[in-house]
């Protein structure tokens, strides 16, 4: 049965330094903090860098006592069984609602045969109701 839910995504915008996912991954994995979803982007010398974690609001305020410019977003997280078609089924489900997609990174877990799709989109409360239950 898939769930979909509203969470709040970190974003850090900083240089692109070879150390970077080092340095955060460490920082969580000294504070116990699991990583749930994740995604880098490098431009030139800038990075962005997205996290939901298992405890957003410790991991945010441990970000930016560790100097990192940290700002928040909402996202709809949506975790359904991992079948051939699924992201086809996500999108046409939301442009038939006239929903557009604005970021979105998936990741199927085979061990598990699930997948989490972690996107932003023009009416996210809307989305995250759309699939609920479905």
């Amino acid at each position: 049965m898939p769930s979909a839910r509203l969470e709040r995504e970190l974003v850090i915008h900083t240089e692109n330094r070879i150390e970077l996912i080092g340095e955060v991954s460490r920082l969580f994995y000294d504070m116990g903090v699991n990583i749930l979803a994740v995604n880098l982007r490098v431009e030139g010398e800038d990075a962005t860098l997205r996290l939901i974690t298992s405890a957003q609001t410790y991991a945010r305020d441990a970000l930016r006592r560790a100097g990192f410019f940290v700002d928040e977003r909402e996202v709809v997280v949506l975790e359904l069984p991992e079948r051939v078609g699924f992201l086809c089924k996500v999108a046409e489900a939301l442009e038939r609602e006239e929903i557009r997609i604005y970021d979105l990174y998936a990741t199927v877990s085979t061990g598990t045969r699930t997948a989490a799709v972690v996107f932003t989109c023009s009416h996210n409360s809307k989305a995250a109701l759309m699939f609920q239950g479905r």
